[in-house]
């Protein structure tokens, strides 16, 4: 059997098993399940990431820099998600990457998702409030990650460059992650974003719970009644619808 990579809304590559060809896609009939996976999830990912922002523990790579120029601009951290994974998306047009419904989405739905959440969650004071939002915290994030990813409607802006740089150059899809989530975390860090030990349980996890939840919530496929999530090569590393 052999193992397809998928990237997640972070840059982590896990790998799922592929029994079927590249190319297969889900049946039709499986369309209204996607399409509900594929909110929920990106509703989810939104979420869990504003729990982290409550915590105040540290940040996911990403999150780093859109609270760093939240705090620089005065904008809300979902409003500056929005805007970078919008700036993002504009990058593809070079690389000759193309978006899927999924793409689109994540730009927005992940922005509104997270500020909604942020305005709901009460501050937490204490290490007892804080350390538990963290965690339950990263363990949602990554079964929104099995849950939008499974769908199968795209990858989100940030991994489509990744994967997009990886094709230009030739470079590997891991070299190229690390070299732009390095620049990103930087640079966030030194705008007032906040790294922490959350930080890095992020990023020493969130690839097996992803992992783990992709295969929970993997669609099955249309030539073998397999489940399949992603291609079969690395440089594929989000099937798009």
């Amino acid at each position: 059997m052999r193992q397809a990579t998928v990237t997640t809304q972070g840059g982590i590559p896990v790998s799922t098993p592929d029994a079927a060809t590249p190319n297969a896609s889900p049946p039709s009939r499986h369309l209204p399940r996607r399409l509900v996976q594929l909110y929920a999830g990106l509703t989810l990912y939104g979420a869990s990431s504003a729990m982290l922002v409550a915590a105040g523990l540290g940040l996911e790579p990403w999150n780093v820099l859109h609270q760093g120029l939240a705090e620089l601009t005065g904008l809300s951290i979902g409003t500056v998600l929005i805007i970078v994974g919008a700036a993002v998306l504009l990058l593809w047009v070079p690389l000759r990457q193309r978006p899927g419904l999924g793409t689109v989405s994540n730009v927005f739905v992940i922005g509104f998702a997270m500020d909604g959440t942020i305005a709901l969650l009460p501050e937490a004071r204490s290490l007892a409030v804080r350390v538990p939002l963290l965690l339950v915290g990263i363990v949602l994030n990554g079964a929104a990650t099995g849950l939008y990813i499974a769908a199968r409607f795209g990858p989100g802006p940030r991994d489509g460059l990744m994967t997009g740089l990886h094709r230009r150059t030739g470079r590997s899809i891991r070299l190229i992650r690390t070299a732009v989530e390095v620049a990103v975390v930087v640079t966030g860090f030194l705008l007032g974003g906040s790294i922490g030990v959350g930080t890095v349980l992020y990023a020493v996890s969130i690839g097996p719970l992803a992992q783990a939840f992709l295969r929970v919530f993997a669609v099955p496929s249309a030539s073998t009644g397999s489940t399949v999530v992603a291609g079969a090569t690395p440089e594929r590393a989000i099937l798009r619808a």
